[in-house]
This record gives C-alpha cells, structure tokens and sequence, in this order.
C-alpha cells in the first residue's frame, strides 16, 4: 500500500465530515510565507468546524501516521488551525473565514480549489 500525499489525506479528512469550500493556497513561492501550503475550508457552525477539524486530525493520523505539531482555536471554534509544519490547515465558520480572506491576502499565491462532493 503506497502511502498518500498529506495534502490528499487532509482533503479527504475535511470531506468525510461535510466541510465544503476547500481551498489550497500554494505559498512555496513566496518567501515570507509563513508555511508553504494553506488547505482552507468551512463548516456551517461551530460545531461542524471543530467536527471537521477533528475529522483532519483523525484521518491524517490513522491513514498517514502523522501527527500535527500543534492546534488551536477549539475554544470558539470559529477558526481552527492545524499545523503539520510545512501546510496549514484553516477550518472556518463562513463569516470569519470572509472576514480574515486568507486567499486574498496571499493572492499572489497559486490557489486551487476543490469541488464539494455535494
């Protein structure tokens, strides 16, 4: 069994519990970025963005073996972040995710966007 790229297992943990909106902002060009890859999505609430979050987490530990370096955002969960060095992961409730406009700010990065399953 060939192992999938992390990328790969982050999108599949975000669309195993519905999130939608899926976002890769490609900031290896960049260098004052603080990560080189942004895998951003939303939920409908708090709790589908700490759902979703969990899911990334879960997924990415059982089918990749890798643990995240560190976490946060639970306390509202309004935005959650999940650092696996190199990419971040941003789950968003829909408001704040327009508010903060990460793929604005990093416009001059390559942004891909994921179809939503549904």
């Amino acid at each position: 069994m060939t192992q999938q790229p992390l990328q790969q297992l982050i999108i599949d943990g975000i669309q195993d519990r519905k999130g939608r909106g899926i976002t890769i902002v490609d900031l290896s060009e960049i260098e004052s970025a603080a990560a080189s890859k942004f895998i951003i999505c939303e939920g409908t609430s708090s709790m589908q963005v700490a759902s979703v979050a969990d899911s990334v987490r879960e997924y990415v530990q059982k089918h990749g073996d890798i643990k995240p370096y560190n976490y946060d955002g639970y306390a509202n969960s309004e935005w959650i972040v999940i650092d696996y060095g190199d990419t971040l992961v941003h789950v968003f409730l829909p408001e704040a995710r327009q508010r903060y406009n990460l793929e604005d700010l990093w416009s001059d990065a390559k942004i891909t966007e994921v179809a939503d399953l549904d």
